[in-house]
């Protein structure tokens, strides 16, 4: 080590003055040390946070229908319900099966709800699916109490060319149709235990209010027409439901406003 001897001064104060650069060197190195320490703390987070967004990703994994709107009955059948008129089509081409029923309301602008396995459903399960495809037409967004439903089986829906030219999401419906008159527009929601890869977590449910009724649920949020926009219903709804994910209450919601009870 070359030491440098300042002949101004006397033994004394050089001595000093290396003890004070030493001193500062020892509070440089102290310093990095705790330097790295933090980053190395910050780092961790970082990897904590990762893992949390992971574990939130895998929990919000979707099934295929949650596209639509949806819901499985009080005997557990999915019903399924199209967001737009593009989804009408596609419910109409690639989910109507023979063993399946075609719901809509009896308005312009509602949509098409596809009982899967309910050809031989009774009465009771198609009102519950009646209401849900009254609640999601026009007649929420024009605040209307009640609305007539009906009901066919695939072969009577068609789109052929043979009946003129029809726009997207509009169909041509043969023979005689199943009618549910006089269907109240009401909807609730509530949490509903779900397994993921062998971890149970808890799905909010967007359903007919006559699901709630049959299967006598406790907990639940009762979903009207009212004065409340959407976005604000959602936010209530995630509140009163502690379900965090308010876009997704939003997407599975009809056009229009709440009441939120």
């Amino acid at each position: 080590m070359e030491v440098v001897v300042d002949f101004n001064k006397t033994a004394q104060e050089n001595a000093k003055t290396y003890f004070e650069m030493s001193k500062k060197s020892r509070l440089k190195s102290d310093g990095a040390g705790k330097s790295v320490d933090e980053l190395k703390d910050k780092l961790k987070n970082v990897e904590n946070q990762k893992e949390e967004v992971k574990a939130v990703k895998e929990i919000e994994k979707r099934e295929w229908y949650e596209k639509y709107n949806w819901f499985f009955t009080s005997n557990n059948l999915l019903a399924i319900g199209g967001r737009s008129a593009d989804q009408n089509e596609e419910l109409y081409s690639k989910h109507l099966e023979d063993n399946d029923l075609f719901f809509h309301a009896d308005v312009f602008g509602a949509s098409v709800v596809v009982l899967k396995d309910g050809v031989d459903s009774n009465k009771e399960i198609k009102e519950e699916v009646s209401q849900f495809a009254a609640s999601f037409s026009k007649a929420w967004e024009s605040g209307q109490g009640s609305i007539d439903v009906y009901c066919v089986k695939k072969e009577q829906v068609t789109k052929s060319r043979n009946y003129g030219s029809l726009g997207k999401g509009s169909f041509v419906i043969l023979g005689d149709r199943e009618w549910y008159r006089n269907i109240k527009l009401a909807l609730a929601a509530f949490m509903k235990e779900k397994e993921i890869d062998k971890k149970v977590i808890k799905k909010i449910s967007i359903v007919p209010r006559l699901y709630i009724e049959k299967t006598n649920t406790k907990v639940f949020v009762s979903i009207d027409i009212g004065n409340t926009k959407k976005s604000d219903a959602a936010k209530k709804i995630s509140a009163k439901l502690k379900y965090e994910n308010i876009d997704y209450i939003m997407q599975h919601l009809p056009p229009g406003s709440f009441s939120i009870k």
